[in-house]
């Protein structure tokens, strides 16, 4: 009686609050009544369909990390600043400093053009799981079970793209394989970059700001979708027109009130909200710790650099901004979880779990769970293996990466050059190696290998550490000045003159002889020994373990029947609701829903160079100058803060009201919200969004692009749905904008 009383009081500790979760849009009726009952006015019809013209078709994954969402009829595309950040420093020079002063295009014809940009719409997502596990038995290794489903996923995508034009197709798991979805996509690749702020207004608040709150931020950037003649996705080219969207978001004019209906509609990456004790003690007590330490150490190096100059600062300001921002997130997950107690919270749940598993007969669930423990403690070597290379690899020096670019010339140049695509492959190294030297300031590439390989040496397992690095290091008698000199003064790939000279006379002997380039071995050292000594054996331990979670999260959903579920984030169309409410985190504090432009000034005054503004952008706020996009009570509003569960991958996802109006653009977390990817707590995980008519007064008042504003929805009440409506009869706002 005891354990099942134990069972009980855990079970109803852990019911789903109703702003709780990632939903799968497909499946909304089934919690369509508890978004009406929180203020939703539409159906789940209207938020997803694909008989008929829904939000789902605004909503756009942007470069396949972010969200933006279609707010004109001629494709005009919002975001976050910070997912455009990479396109403005690319089109920033010293000439012309669009991080510093902002870029708002005067005509079309102004609109940059951004290379490898593109924007990604979800046509339609499909519940797959009975194909996918087509011949899929009980008793099954995981091995055998991925064969069978990797050849059933062939077929399915097959028949979906059969007749198709245009269109992509891919299958992803669901609660770690308990189910299947197809999702069908359309990328446009013609995106051209159409306004941003300056970065005084789209960062406003810099590190000192990021992941708390209360916020001033202004974090957004505006794009548009070029299509072909045929609206249908093309190349760039000069003759390409504005995409003509079948749905974009009609924008609110009424603001927001505490209380009111929020939904975030989007592509969260990824969320591990099932993890089990092992691996979320891995989690705290050794990944974030190493990570952090990695990332603190870059940061000091480069953001030292970029007070420096203002060269500098444009050269780093998109890996800065890479780097810092997973960096103080780890900080405050770390601390979330350890003042929720998580870790013992996981444990009171595997302890009913497996009270409840004995009580039912259910040895499979028991089975899994223990597994688990086991596997979770047999990976904790590799995973940290994978975390350390991928820290230094990818966040460190970029050397590497650098070399690595050229390893298909160096591989295949005869190959290339039999089939015609060696002058192409030439000019596109020429491309990436001048922006490659364009964005480096050599001291300070230097002092991040010096610092971070010694990091590396540190923390790799033994098991795992590459010989080759053994081999480098032992060579240059573990003094870090030769292994500088070794790398830098002796690779081509750090000399821009003698790599563009290779470039503008190539031959077959001179691109193999980069094979013995130090900077080259090194990467294939580091990438080789990835892929030698820990990816394979990673892999099969992390299939094993996925194989275990399903049954994990199966035995959860059958032993805790009363809580709603949903599934991981995995970078897929995902929903999200709650309301527009502040918070009390802390003992003693209390949040604020919103904040207004009196706090930015107030910021300002701070002297603190996260706090700079244009001196126009000052007057304008003394002067109290809000135009139209005041709220009643006369103020401007600046952010707002929700109960709505998001994570990376919901940066500029649109934040919508009940009525299907565009009211913000989500952008961050608070500080106590960041460890909710792994343990969601009610009452203190707040996402924060822009107001969406901070953006419209930026857009409009500050930098007199009023032309942009013009080509918007604008929603005022019913006032703008009933224009839109006039000789179409009774539509509803949605489906007047969608016409």
């Amino acid at each position: 009686m005891k354990k099942i009383c134990f069972a009980l009081f855990v079970l109803t500790s852990l019911q789903l609050h109703a702003t709780e979760g990632m939903w799968i849009p497909t499946l909304l009726g089934a919690i369509e009544d508890d978004m009406q009952a929180f203020g939703l006015q539409l159906s789940a019809d209207d938020i997803y369909s694909i008989n008929h013209s829904s939000l789902k078709d605004a909503i756009v994954h942007f470069n396949g990390g972010c969200t933006a969402e279609v707010i004109s009829k001629d494709g005009l595309l919002l975001t976050n600043h910070h997912c455009g950040y990479s396109q403005i420093q690319y089109h920033s020079s010293l000439e012309n400093n669009y991080l510093k002063d902002g870029f708002w295009a005067k005509t079309r014809a102004d609109e940059v053009v951004n290379p490898s940009l593109y924007a990604t719409f979800s046509v339609r997502l499909d519940d797959v799981t009975k194909q996918l596990l087509d011949g899929v038995t009980e008793g099954m290794t995981a091995s055998e079970r991925a064969a069978i489903i990797a050849k059933n996923e062939e077929k399915v995508v097959a028949a979906t793209l059969e007749g198709t034009t245009n269109l992509d197709a891919f299958v992803r798991a669901y609660n770690y394989g308990n189910s299947y979805f197809v999702i069908v996509t359309k990328d446009y690749t013609d995106v051209r970059l159409v306004g941003a702020p300056p970065s005084a207004i789209g960062k406003f608040g810099g590190d000192t700001d990021n992941w708390v709150w209360p916020r001033h931020t202004g974090d957004f950037s505006l794009f548009r979708i070029y299509a072909g003649a045929d609206n249908e996705p093309a190349d760039y080219a000069p003759e390409n027109k504005p995409l003509q969207p079948i749905m974009h978001l009609p924008i609110s004019m009424d603001g927001i009130e505490k209380g009111d209906f929020t939904m975030v509609f989007g592509f969260p990456g990824r969320t591990e909200q099932y993890l089990t004790t092992g691996a979320v003690e891995y989690v705290v007590e050794t990944a974030n710790p190493i990570r952090i330490h990695m990332r603190e150490t870059s940061l000091e190096i480069i953001d030292a650099a970029m007070r420096s100059s203002e060269k500098i600062h444009i050269q780093y300001a998109a890996k800065q901004s890479s780097i810092s921002n997973a960096y103080k997130k780890w900080i405050g997950q770390n601390n979330g979880l350890k003042e929720l107690n998580a870790i013992q919270k996981k444990k009171d749940l595997e302890k009913a779990y497996m009270e409840l598993a004995k009580v039912k007969g259910k040895q499979n669930y028991l089975n899994a769970l223990e597994s688990l423990t086991k596997l979770n403690e047999e990976a904790k070597d590799l995973k940290l293996s994978r975390d350390v290379f991928i820290e230094y690899f990818f966040y460190g020096p970029e050397i590497f990466g650098f070399a690595r670019g050229f390893d298909g010339i160096i591989k295949n140049y005869a190959k290339l050059e039999s089939e015609g695509k060696l002058e192409e492959q030439i000019e596109s190294l020429k491309s990436s190696t001048a922006s490659h030297f364009k964005d480096l300031h050599a001291p300070t590439e230097k002092a991040i290998f010096e610092n971070l390989t010694a990091l590396y040496f540190d923390y790799m397992p033994q098991a795992y550490f590459p010989q080759e690095m053994t081999d480098f290091k032992t060579k240059n008698k573990g003094e870090m000045g030769r292994m500088l000199k070794s790398l830098y003064g002796k690779s081509v790939f750090a000399n821009e003159e003698a790599l563009n000279k290779l470039l503008s006379n190539p031959s077959e002997k001179a691109f193999a002889k980069l094979k013995k380039d130090p900077a080259y071995a090194l990467y294939q050292s580091l990438f080789n020994g990835y892929l030698r000594d820990v990816r394979p054996e990673y892999s099969r331990l992390n299939n094993e373990i996925d194989e275990q979670m399903r049954v994990y999260v199966q035995g959860l959903a059958e032993l805790f029947p009363n809580k709603e579920y949903s599934p991981d984030a995995n970078s897929t169309l995902r929903l999200t609701y709650g309301k527009a409410e502040g918070s009390a985190p802390v003992d003693g504090m209390a949040y604020k829903f919103c904040t207004t432009a009196d706090g930015i000034l107030q910021k300002f005054y701070s002297g603190n160079p996260d706090f700079d503004l244009p001196a126009d952008m000052i007057s304008l706020l003394e002067e109290e100058n809000y135009g139209r996009y005041a709220h009643t009570d006369g103020e401007l509003r600046v952010c707002f803060t929700g109960s709505n569960h998001t994570t990376g991958g919901n940066s500029g996802s649109p934040a919508i009201n009940g009525k299907g109006h565009l009211i913000g653009l989500n952008f961050d977390r608070s500080w106590e919200s960041t460890m909710s990817d792994i343990y969601y707590d009610a009452g203190r995980c707040r996402n924060i969004m822009v107001d969406v008519k901070y953006v419209l007064w930026v857009i409009d008042v500050y930098a007199g692009a009023g032309h942009i504003v013009d080509e918007m929805t604008l929603v005022w009440g019913d006032e703008a749905a009933e224009t839109e409506t006039e000789n179409q009869g009774e539509l509803t706002p949605i489906e007047a904008v969608s016409q």
